[in-house]
């Protein structure tokens, strides 16, 4: 049968009574003891690890560069700040093979891989700079296959209503390692030397593989430790959005002609265009505008991803009660939230450009900017699972394959804007990255959806052709 539906069609909370099953009012699994939260703790832990992987370069970076000069900083715009420092001795193949293969190991040797490079780059800054961008490219591969691969398996693992607690749980690890390592290798930098950020988080990198590897499945039916009434509970849930994981049926023509699709993909190259530029370039602006030391660089700057951690938790648990209670239906959330952790953060970055040597509001700005921006993670950043839940790691692949072009990009031109690092040249950079965050909200709003498309849907007579 044809099926073509609305916006409020098919959420769940939405359906008519005629068209309620049993499957509708499936009870809930507790939360606690859970397999899929277990599920959604682990993640945490990996994409921790996956970014302070990521970041902990931006940070060592500012002590590698100072390494031979004579003098214990480099000038800064601001007066600078801080004690004077100790002397001490010297993706998209991702959704395709996550489908085809299985998220578990595509994700877990993905972040192992990472682990390894990172281990790695002391020895490769020693041997030249060609071999440490060799490394980090290397790392960028790995790295590149996580989301893809987890958005596979919480295909198979989170049911409708609880997508956003689950997902937020799971990647906002992102933010919590970023908030991490930014004043964690700061300090060991500053005691220690800068090749021990790598083997600190490298080290913890291994252990999660361990316990990843020892606790994990990719769906509830190969899980050994599952309860039969969570396992139920999940796949009755999902009995009639997951298509089975066959590589063969994939509707590639559809999935590029979706515009739900790339509604998500215009979001998530604008939100990765501003996240990325602060991600590389925020410890630079904290040192040579602010004129913080090394030590509190990377306190100061894990500020704006501790509040964006905050937010993304709490958004998730109230985008979740909105849709669950009936106040609004699923495309309403993810456009609302959309809106506020893209616009939102664009009217803060904009305004850091005006706070001058006023450090306390400029960190305040930059803080409130990244917090607001928590609030993606309940928006487009989850959408693919609305719209096609058995190509959600494809969808990610898709768009996480453009969303990295800003991470590349959008430093660069940064750089390139900022030769003499003037407050008039930051104010630039933080223009256009606000201009963007804007235009890919005002996209996502006109052509976001938050069902399941016709493409994507299961249907009796799927197999009979």
């Amino acid at each position: 049968m044809d099926y073509s539906p609305s916006d409020t069609e098919t959420d769940d909370c939405r359906k008519p009574l005629l068209h309620r099953t049993n499957e509708d009012r499936v009870e809930k699994v507790p939360i606690c003891g859970s397999s899929r939260y277990g599920l959604a703790l682990l993640a945490s832990y990996g994409f921790f690890v996956a970014y302070t992987l990521r970041v902990n370069l931006s940070v060592a970076m500012v002590d590698m560069v100072n390494t031979n000069k004579s003098s214990n900083a480099s000038p800064s715009l601001c007066p600078r700040q801080g004690p004077e420092r100790p002397k001490h001795k010297q993706t998209m193949p991702g959704g395709y093979l996550a489908r085809k293969y299985g998220a578990k190991w595509l994700l877990g040797l993905g972040i192992l891989g990472t682990v390894i490079f990172t281990l790695l780059t002391p020895l490769a800054a020693d041997l030249g700079p060609g071999y440490l961008i060799a490394v980090r490219v290397l790392e960028g591969i790995g790295e590149g296959v996580t989301f893809p691969a987890m958005h596979s398996m919480w295909a198979s693992w989170a049911p409708p209503l609880e997508r956003s607690r689950l997902l937020t749980i799971s990647y906002t690890g992102a933010q919590l390692g970023t908030v991490v390592a930014l004043p964690l290798s700061g300090q060991i930098c500053y005691y220690l030397d800068w090749t021990y950020v790598f083997y600190v988080f490298g080290i913890i990198g291994l252990l999660w593989f361990i316990l990843w590897t020892a606790m994990v499945s990719s769906t509830p039916d190969t899980h050994k430790r599952i309860s039969d009434i969570e396992r139920h509970y999940i796949t009755t849930t999902l009995k009639n959005e997951v298509l089975s994981p066959s590589s063969d049926s994939i509707p590639w023509s559809s999935i590029f002609s979706s515009l739900p699709l790339w509604a998500i993909v215009v979001a998530h190259f604008s939100y990765n265009w501003t996240f990325y530029t602060l991600l590389t370039l925020l410890p630079t602006y904290m040192n040579s505008i602010l004129g913080f030391s090394i030590q509190q660089n990377g306190m100061l700057s894990a500020l704006p991803y501790l509040g964006c951690w905050l937010l993304a938790l709490l958004g998730g648990q109230l985008a979740d009660f909105l849709r669950e209670s009936c106040f609004f239906s699923t495309v309403a959330v993810r456009r609302a939230f959309t809106i506020i952790g893209m616009v939102g953060p664009a009217v803060f970055l904009v305004a850091v450009g005006y706070t001058g040597c006023d450090y306390t509001l400029a960190v305040g700005f930059l803080t409130i900017s990244s917090a607001l921006g928590g609030f993606s993670a309940s928006g487009f950043n989850i959408n693919h699972l609305d719209i096609a839940p058995s190509y959600a790691g494809i969808l990610l692949g898709i768009t996480n394959t453009f969303a990295t072009i800003p991470g590349m990009v959008g430093p660069v031109i940064a750089r390139a804007l900022t030769p003499h690092n003037t407050m008039e040249e930051w104010r630039t950079v933080f223009y256009i990255s606000a201009g963007i965050n804007v235009f890919g909200a005002a996209f996502y709003t006109l052509f976001g959806r938050g069902v399941v498309q016709p493409w994507a849907i299961k249907m009796v007579h799927s197999h009979d052709s």
